[in-house]
């Protein structure tokens, strides 16, 4: 039950994703409902309200905003982490997803590789940067934070 069955994202007032980003989405979403862990832990000495959970992800304000309620949709938790600790990972992984796809048209196989080993490392670096981030807060193992990294990516992205 410590899983994520819905996952929204709202980009009001944010740019239209490209193509590209549009996908991406689709497919970390997809991704992330297919196989997830996650969980809220108990604080200041209570229980939140027992998953499975939906996920709300926004940005207000410049800050990145997880809703989370249960599944008959009853607020468990909300939470706002800054965007700044993201800022460089996220602009890094942009510029590599960029030499990544201009690579796939033109280069061999040995140097699609390589480059994509890089965009790996950098999706890490993200994920492990929002698992820090999420301390205290949720309880996410290392795939779903690197899916989720990826749709902070795309929210970033927008704001």
């Amino acid at each position: 039950m410590s899983r994520l069955i819905r996952v929204e994202i709202d980009d009001t007032n944010l740019p239209p994703p490209t193509p590209e980003i549009e996908q991406e989405r689709r497919v970390a979403i997809f991704d992330l409902l297919e196989e997830n862990s996650f969980d809220l832990p108990a604080r200041e000495g209570r229980r939140p309200v027992a998953g499975p959970y939906a996920l709300k992800l926004s940005i207000r304000d410049r800050r990145l905003v997880f809703e989370i309620a249960g599944e008959n949709g009853e607020r468990a938790a909300e939470f706002h982490l800054s965007l700044g600790p993201f800022r460089q990972v996220v602009k890094d992984y942009f510029q590599i997803c960029e030499a990544y796809f201009d690579a796939v048209k033109r280069l061999p196989p040995g140097q699609i590789e390589a480059i994509d080993m890089g965009r790996r490392g950098i999706h890490d670096e993200g994920a492990r940067v929002l698992c820090e981030r999420l301390e205290g807060k949720a309880e996410v193992d290392r795939a779903t934070a690197r899916r989720l990294f990826t749709l902070i990516c795309v929210l970033h992205w927008g704001g």
